[in-house]
């Protein structure tokens, strides 16, 4: 992928029109492509993969698809401490326990559902951003984040499916997936190694987070995931080449747009989720929910056209 090697860390300054059009083109592809790990998700949760399992395909196998790339394309694969807490640090915070979650919570919630918690972490990114003392998006950009989190907060008080109403325990666990994630967006940012290319720290950031998974299969599960994802290699493979595609386009959209621009792929994830559950996995929303969507896709656009910085260096 041309242009996805920058040798500094990513900066936000006002983004010219071709920068703002290059956001917007790897905000909605990664945006649908995380869309669609929900639903994914929810096919292996019934084939009986577990959480850490199904979350180990994912980074495991995206790591293996993307070293791949990077020896074709003789990149060198920097394993200095900086780029090592960096790997490690990005799959926590970003990988390992979003995942865990999400992958738990889809049988209770539904792939929907659980995706629509995506759709907190802009304004959970943008507070911490105005925590830490950087500059806010300009007047129309917080509009569009407010906008979006009112249509999540209408989605999740529409109560669910019709018929299934949502767990309330997961309901409220869920909320860890966006403040995850909400820090994650941030920790990439400010801790982004010097001269780090965006391939090469997704590739390391998704390897630690199958470390982390295979001793979180071991704890939770007592046993390894091996056999149950051979079971079902037709899902594992359509997930490997979507997680792997994704995470590419992700670490391009980190320094595109910043942490509190990407934040907004969950918007897009969110929708995408939501329309795949309804006409492929037979799950049915109320007219509150859709309607908690449309505004979303308000706040994505308002968002998109914002002309102000996002934050500072």
């Amino acid at each position: 992928m041309g242009g996805c090697h920058p040798r500094r860390r990513p900066k936000n300054p006002k983004m010219p029109p071709a920068q703002r059009l290059l956001a917007l083109r790897l905000l909605l592809s990664t945006g649908i492509l995380l869309g669609l790990n929900a639903p994914l998700g929810k096919l292996a949760r019934e084939g009986g993969i577990s959480a850490a399992g199904w979350s180990f395909a994912i980074a495991g196998g995206g790591a293996l698809v993307l070293l791949a790339i990077i020896l074709l394309r003789r990149q060198p694969v920097h394993l200095n401490r900086r780029h090592l807490r960096y790997y490690f640090g990005t799959a926590l915070l970003s990988y390992v326990i979003p995942n865990l979650v999400i992958y738990a919570a889809i049988p209770h919630l539904g792939a929907g559902m659980t995706a629509i918690y995506f759709t907190l972490s802009p304004i959970m990114t943008l507070s911490l951003s105005i925590m830490l003392g950087t500059r806010r998006p300009g007047a129309l950009g917080i509009f569009g984040i407010l906008l979006g989190c009112v249509g999540a907060l209408i989605v999740v008080f529409s109560k669910g499916q019709v018929g299934r109403p949502a767990d309330l325990t997961w309901a409220l666990a869920a909320l860890v997936i966006p403040l995850s994630l909400a820090v994650g967006n941030i920790y990439r940012t400010i801790d982004w190694p010097e001269g780090g290319a965006p391939l090469v720290l997704a590739m390391g950031s998704n390897a630690a987070a199958a470390f982390f998974l295979i001793i979180a299969a071991l704890i939770l599960d007592g046993s390894l995931p091996f056999a149950a994802l051979a079971a079902s290699p037709g899902l594992v493979a359509a997930q490997v080449a979507i997680a792997a595609s994704m995470f590419a386009l992700f670490f391009r959209l980190q320094v595109a747009g910043g942490p509190v621009y990407l934040s907004q792929i969950g918007y897009v994830a969110a929708a995408t989720a939501l329309i795949i559950g309804t006409f492929f996995l037979g799950e049915h929303y109320g007219l509150a929910t859709w309607g908690g969507a449309l505004v979303i896709v308000a706040g994505v656009i308002a968002t998109t056209f914002d002309r102000g910085p996002t934050v500072q260096r």
